[in-house]
């Protein structure tokens, strides 16, 4: 194990004894819920994942190394910092040798479960292909990172700020498949259907697991997406959260919002303008995403 990582008891335990571990970010702690909506959801996600039978091991960089497994008061750390590091694969040294706090996304997530040896990794929605993307090549590392690092990613689709359309592009592209839940369709993260196809339905881990260990077998580098679609009690209306997003994408440009600053500023915006609505379907997906992942898990540990 590389030294500057360092394994909670619990997450330690679950390793050696081969039981089932799943990695969560903590970007949506440290940047993509208010207080204290962030800190009580942090905690529920993770006793989810513990009601399946698996274990939970949110990641940050804290003290100059990678933790994986947090205590409560590390959580509380995070969801209360100002100045927490937003973390992607290019930040994560800086941190490391700057001893800053750090809040890991997607693609930070994905590298340092790989390098603790879990499988699993259970977010909200992934990043994607910016809307005028094709323009201005605002894409987010998390692509690249799903080319490169084997691990599967449990989420609700992409962020629906992004251009799904472009987003599954680049990952057909890069050979990523995405694995659809429950639907045909990949998931819009506040809507469960985005229009788009997926390219398999797999509706049950068991079936999943026996996908991403075909696709490992075969040597075939990379991750691979499940889409799991927001439970529909909990969904938003397409048509509704389509508005939403064109007219906080308008203010984001009016006022020079951009780069990693762009997707904090617009679930914001959507927030405000949905009366909190989006923030309980925000946290209504990313359970429903836990209880997925701890299931994947168990499946890939058989």
């Amino acid at each position: 194990m590389n030294d500057l990582i360092q394994l909670s008891p619990e997450v330690a335990a679950a390793r050696a004894q081969g039981r089932p571990v799943v990695a969560l970010e903590s970007t949506i702690i440290a940047h993509g819920m208010p207080w204290p909506q962030n800190l009580e959801t942090a905690r529920e996600v993770e006793n989810v994942i513990r009601a399946e039978g698996a274990v939970p091991a949110t990641i940050a960089v804290i003290g100059g190394r990678i933790r994986v497994g947090l205590t409560d008061d590390e959580l509380r750390q995070l969801a209360q910092a100002p100045d927490a590091m937003k973390l992607s694969r290019r930040d994560l040294p800086y941190a490391i040798a700057t001893g800053r706090l750090g809040a890991t996304t997607v693609a930070a997530t994905m590298i340092c479960a790989h390098l603790a040896g879990i499988e699993v990794f259970v977010t909200g929605g992934i990043g994607g292909v910016h809307r005028g993307g094709a323009e201005s090549f605002d894409i987010s590392a998390d692509l690249q990172e799903l080319a490169r690092t084997p691990v599967a990613v449990v989420c609700a689709g992409a962020k629906s700020i992004l251009d799904l359309g472009l987003t599954l592009e680049y990952l057909e592209t890069h050979g990523v498949p995405v694995l659809s839940v429950g639907q045909d369709n990949f998931a819009a993260f506040f809507t469960p259907d985005s229009g788009l196809k997926a390219d398999f339905r797999m509706d049950s881990a068991d079936e999943q697991a026996r996908f991403i260990r075909a696709k490992w077998a075969l040597g075939l580098s990379g991750g691979v997406v499940v889409s799991n679609p927001v439970p529909a009690a909990q969904a938003m209306p397409r048509e509704e959260i389509d508005a939403i997003t064109t007219q906080a994408l308008a203010e984001a440009a009016q006022q020079g919002v951009q780069g990693k600053a762009i997707t904090p500023f617009l679930l914001a915006r959507i927030k405000a303008l949905t009366g909190g609505r989006s923030l309980a379907t925000n946290i209504a997906l990313v359970k429903h995403n836990a209880a997925v992942g701890a299931r994947l898990a168990r499946a890939l540990g058989h």
